[in-house]
């Protein structure tokens, strides 16, 4: 394979480590740019780690020229919905203002391709009798992580139009699960994602699964959401890529499955495969928090040579929880370790 080098930001994370991941398996070149504040050096399987910030424009343009980058995949932000809403600029400063120093040098290097990891909470609180959410649905983000995101899109497609830079914006909805081969997962400390908080149930990590909300107009009265496997994420990052190589034009594609489960039938899936209930407590609903936020994936399927292998509930729990009980284990070893007399 003879392609440029890759810049991933952000991919000692969650998403980003299991795309490095996937990219180093087929052959590409990458360099990884992360702060490791949320990230994990150990989770970066391929290619060069260098520490530091994607909004630091010397240290960008330097590597962008040094490396001969002619593509950036974007993953480095903060992403925890509550926090954004208690501290507001903190998500503007490091997912806005970064990403606008990162186009910035984009622009000045020539930098071809760009791929943005974005979400679903650009679509706010969609109507529900809307069904799933298509990418033509009107932008209403209620909280400054959504809109954060959604400024960075904005940017990315006005650079787009005024520059030769081509791009992809995908929006993900509920990522879930972890490497299949067991060596990279989600370590997010604090993790507010369901499945990763219901795996942390199951180990011994947190005593109780609170469920926020059982009055929804919705099958059961939770909460529905399109949960797709981190490594089918993965892969639709490589498809983009491959379509902006062979010239495909600027877009922004939801990123999912197309369907949704409910609060109460992603439990059921964890017991089920854990053999175990789980001690679960109902309260209110969470301001801001839509019925249900299923993806309209027509256009991705119709754009990009992607197939989902991983489009199985059961599946992502069972990545999650395996992933969750390596953790437990190491942490449990190091622990053992530190009670040793030195």
């Amino acid at each position: 394979m003879h392609n440029k080098p890759i810049l991933v930001t952000g991919g000692a994370g969650y998403i980003g480590s299991h795309v490095v991941k996937l990219l180093g398996e087929r052959g590409e070149t990458v360099v990884v740019l992360d702060d490791l504040s949320t990230g994990n050096a150990g989770a970066v399987l391929y290619g060069e780690l260098v520490v530091g910030k994607s909004g630091d424009m010397e240290l960008v343009s330097k590597l962008i020229e040094d490396q001969g980058i002619d593509t950036v995949m974007h993953f480095a932000a903060h992403t925890i919905v509550p926090e954004s809403v208690d501290n507001p600029l903190k998500y503007y400063a490091s997912n806005t203002c970064s990403t606008r120093n990162l186009l910035q040098v984009c622009q000045e290097q020539g930098v071809a391709n760009f791929i943005f990891s974005s979400t679903a909470a650009t679509y706010g609180v969609p109507d529900p009798s809307i069904g799933a959410c298509h990418e033509e649905l009107p932008t209403a983000p209620i909280n400054p992580y959504g809109m954060s995101k959604l400024m960075s899109e904005t940017m990315l497609r006005d650079l787009s139009a005024a520059s030769d830079l081509k791009h992809v914006v995908l929006r993900y909805f509920n990522v879930a699960g972890s490497d299949p081969d067991g060596r990279i997962g989600q370590s997010t400390p604090e993790a507010t994602l369901l499945i990763k908080v219901a795996a942390e149930v199951v180990v011994g990590k947190r005593e109780q699964l609170f469920v926020f909300g059982t009055d929804y107009p919705t099958e059961d009265g939770t909460g529905v959401r399109d949960y797709i496997h981190v490594t089918d994420l993965g892969t639709a990052h490589l498809a983009a890529l491959d379509y902006l190589r062979a010239g495909g034009t600027s877009t922004l594609l939801n990123c999912g499955y197309g369907h949704g489960f409910s609060v109460r039938q992603v439990i059921d899936a964890v017991e089920r495969v854990n053999g175990e209930s789980l001690k679960v407590v109902e309260m209110p609903r969470r301001a801001g928090d839509p019925p249900s936020l299923v993806a309209a994936v027509d256009r991705i399927h119709q754009t990009l040579d992607w197939t989902p292998r991983f489009d199985d509930l059961d599946t992502i729990v069972r990545t999650s929880l395996e992933w969750e009980r390596k953790l437990s284990r190491r942490d449990h070893n190091s622990a053992a370790n530190e009670d040793l007399p030195t």
